[in-house]
C-alpha cells in the first residue's frame, strides 16, 4: 500500500483546481517572488486560471527583481475570491502576508514553503526544510504534475534557488539544489544573466549606503556579534529606498571571529515612525537566529531571521547580547 506524502495531496490540489490565487509573504524575496513566477508558469502550462497577488504598497519591487515578468500581478482581491483555490509560497506564517482578505471564511489554502518553523496553517500543507528553497518544492511539483521545465519558469526557479542558498553557499545547500541547478540551466536558465540582475547591477545609492553603514560598524563580545545600524536620514540622505538595505548584513556577516550579524534600519513609512527591523544572520548552527527572532516576534531561517521592533538602539543590542550568548 503506498503512502501518501504531501507532495501528492499539493499536486492533487493543484490537478483538481481550475481557478487559484497565488501569493507570498510580505517584503519579497528572490524564493518568494521566483517560486511565485515559477508556480504561475507551471499552473498556465496545466490550462489553469492562476491568478498571482502581492498588496500594491509592494511595488516598487527591489531594484533586482523588477526585471522578472510580473507585471499580470494582482493588487486587489478578485471578484471571483470563493471560486479560488489560494497557494501560499515560501511564507512560514500567515501572519506575514497581513491582508485580511486571505483570511476569509471558506477559503481553502494550500501552504507550500520551507522554512523549519512553518505554522502549517493551510488546509493543505507541503512544509520541507530539507528543501533548499521554495522554488525547490515548485520544481518537485512541477515533475510530479508532468509539466516541462521551460526557459521562463527556468529563469524564475533559478532566482529562487540563488538567492536563498546565498548563490550556494548556505548550509541549505544539498545535492538536490545542484541537481536542480543543473537541470535549470539545462532548461535555459542563464546563471550569467540572473547574477548579472540580481547581484551586479544595482543603483549607485545602494553603494553609498552601504558606505553610510560600513562606517558605524562595531563588535560585541569579543567580535561575536558584527553589527551596524542605518536611520532614515541615512536612506534620504542617500536618496535610497528599504530594498537597497538588501546584503549589507552579509558584508558583516563575513567578517573573521562574527558569530552574529545584525543590521539595524529605521523603517521609512510615516505610520511606521519608531519602528526598527532587525535582520539576523549567524555563519553556521552554532546560533540560531530564528529563535531569536521568534522571541521578539518574527521568524526565519536558522541562519537567516529577522524581525520588527520599537525597542530602542542600546536596549535592542543589549537583549541580542543575552540571547546569542546563551546559545554560545
Amino acid at each position: 500500500m503506498s503512502v501518501i506524502t504531501e507532495l501528492d495531496q499539493v499536486a492533487d490540489e493543484l490537478r483538481d483546481a481550475d481557478k487559484l490565487l497565488l501569493t507570498t509573504h510580505e517584503n519579497p524575496d528572490g524564493d518568494a517572488l521566483g517560486s511565485l513566477l515559477g508556480m504561475h508558469l507551471l499552473l498556465s502550462q496545466l490550462e489553469k486560471d492562476p491568478a498571482m497577488f502581492l498588496a500594491a504598497d509592494e511595488f516598487p519591487l527591489p531594484h533586482e527583481y523588477r526585471y522578472l515578468p510580473l507585471d499580470g500581478v494582482m493588487n486587489e482581491p478578485p471578484n471571483d475570491l470563493e471560486e479560488r483555490l489560494v497557494v501560499f509560497l515560501d511564507c512560514g506564517n500567515i501572519d506575514r502576508m497581513p491582508v485580511a482578505f486571505l483570511r476569509t471564511d471558506g477559503i481553502r489554502i494550500v501552504n507550500v514553503d520551507h522554512h523549519h518553523d512553518n505554522t502549517r496553517f493551510g488546509e493543505v500543507n507541503l512544509v520541507d526544510p530539507s528543501a533548499s528553497c521554495t522554488a525547490e518544492l515548485v520544481w518537485r511539483l512541477a515533475h510530479e504534475l508532468g509539466v516541462a521545465i521551460t526557459e521562463p519558469m527556468a529563469e524564475a526557479l533559478y532566482v529562487g534557488l540563488v538567492t536563498d542558498t546565498g548563490r550556494f553557499m548556505y548550509r541549505n545547500t544539498g545535492s538536490d539544489a545542484h541537481r536542480m541547478a543543473a537541470e535549470l540551466i539545462e532548461a535555459g536558465a542563464s546563471p550569467q544573466k540572473v547574477n548579472r540582475q540580481v547581484f551586479e547591477s544595482l543603483p549607485f545609492c545602494r553603494l553609498k549606503l552601504l558606505a553610510r553603514a560600513l562606517a558605524r560598524v562595531h563588535r560585541l563580545d569579543a567580535g561575536a556579534i558584527t553589527a551596524t545600524h542605518l536611520t532614515r536620514e541615512d536612506f534620504v540622505d542617500t536618496g535610497s529606498d528599504e530594498h537597497d538595505s538588501e546584503g549589507i548584513v552579509d558584508h558583516l556577516r563575513s567578517v573573521e571571529g562574527t558569530v552574529v550579524a545584525v543590521l539595524v534600519r529605521e523603517l521609512l513609512a510615516e505610520e511606521r515612525a519608531g519602528l526598527r527591523k532587525v535582520s539576523l544572520r549567524s555563519v553556521d548552527d552554532t546560533v540560531d537566529v530564528s529563535r531569536i527572532a521568534r522571541g521578539l516576534g518574527g521568524g526565519g531561517h536558522l541562519q537567516a531571521a529577522g524581525f520588527t521592533t520599537v525597542l530602542p538602539l542600546p536596549e535592542l543590542l543589549e537583549r541580542l547580547r543575552v540571547e546569542v550568548g546563551e546559545q554560545l
